[in-house]
């Protein structure tokens, strides 16, 4: 069965261009088109799509109003937030998202054919990664809406794995699509807890997503730094990949710490990409780096991950039923990878009890 898609944005030149790109994909079906929040309502509760392409701006009823009776109306539908690259769009997706949207689409500032081009790549991988039916069995759900699982399912895989994990100095994480709902999730259960160590994340976002991102965990869980450069990592910070720069980590003279950003190409098709800032670690860190593999596309993270497993640290992983895309998990467990593989409500209790041991 092919992905039935409804494309809702105020512009009608945008629908014709994203249902021209979508439906060149055999895997692909535009089901309808829609101008605005209260048409798109009315049309997801009669075709119930597998995904929805969501403008967050358009007259009447906008993307962030329609977004709650969209899936009260169809529970099932992945809904992709779709938005220009402002300050505001960032924030009203990162909004969007905690009321259970599924990811977010940038949409291209100019008529330059590259960026129209990755416009059109992005679109359709997340299109056809959101709308299998793997992730169409699973209704969409906000952060405090997920079930707590009581006993986690810890699966042992790499047998030097069987020691305990100790001297822990550094936390890093690695997240895609379903990103920013996991974080929020993850850090909202060890709040107040593992303020000894630094947590450094990479997450695929664009530049003011990750702004926003970095203000809004600030707010809610800890103090969350995007980093410009420069900075030495402190106990009890969040260093947030920028937008559009890998982070590294390397020893500077004398041996303290510091954090940089570069413009390398991209790897995986991602900056910041997630291999870069765990290799870096793994030099700096050893044995003594635990990572976190969230939910995502694609499989970066999992060469880093390599590193690190080969240099002693640790790896963990989100298990497939709580993930909203399951490719960078999948990606690590399936090279055996990974000291355990968790749901995301049972990732911070596993780091609390491993590392605390409490």
């Amino acid at each position: 069965m092919p992905i039935r898609v409804l494309l809702v944005d105020d512009s009608a030149v945008i629908r014709g261009l994203m249902a021209k790109a979508l439906s060149a994909d055999s895997a692909i079906e535009i089901v309808g088109t829609a101008a605005n929040g209260s048409m798109a309502i009315n049309m997801a509760r009669d075709m119930h799509p597998d995904v929805i392409i969501l403008d967050i701006e358009m007259p009447l009823v906008d993307g962030l109003q329609a977004l709650p009776d969209i899936l009260k109306v169809s529970p099932s539908s992945k809904v992709i937030m779709a938005s220009a690259l402002t300050k505001s769009n960032a924030s009203l997706s990162i909004k969007a998202l905690q009321l259970g949207a599924t990811d977010y689409l940038t949409k291209p500032s100019s008529k330059d054919s590259r960026e129209v081009d990755t416009f059109y790549r992005e679109l359709l991988e997340k299109v056809k990664a959101l709308g299998g039916e793997q992730a169409a069995a699973y209704p969409a759900r906000s952060v405090a809406s997920v079930t707590k699982v009581k006993e986690p399912d810890i699966i042992e895989l790499v047998p030097n794995y069987k020691m305990p994990l100790t001297g822990i100095k550094a936390i890093a994480i690695a997240s895609s699509t379903g990103g920013p709902q996991a974080l929020m999730s993850l850090f909202e259960s060890i709040k107040g807890r593992l303020q000894h160590v630094p947590i450094f994340v990479t997450q695929h976002m664009p530049p003011t997503f990750t702004t926003t991102l970095a203000e809004h965990l600030t707010k809610s869980v800890r103090n969350c730094i995007e980093v410009k450069g420069g900075e030495v990592p402190a106990p009890g910070n969040i260093y947030l990949a920028p937008g559009d720069f890998h982070m590294v980590v390397e020893k500077k003279d004398g041996g303290q710490a510091a954090i940089s950003i570069n413009k390398e190409p991209q790897e995986n098709f991602c900056r910041p990409a997630a291999d870069p800032m765990l290799r870096s670690l793994s030099k700096v860190y050893g044995r003594n780096l635990l990572v976190v593999v969230l939910t995502g596309m694609g499989q970066d993270g999992m060469l880093g991950c390599k590193v690190v497993v080969e240099n002693g640290g640790g790896v963990i992983a989100q298990d497939e039923k709580s993930c909203i895309v399951y490719g960078m998990p999948k990606a690590v467990v399936e090279k055996k990878l990974c000291r355990a593989v968790l749901p995301l409500t049972e990732i911070g209790r596993y780091l609390t009890q491993q590392i605390e041991g409490r």
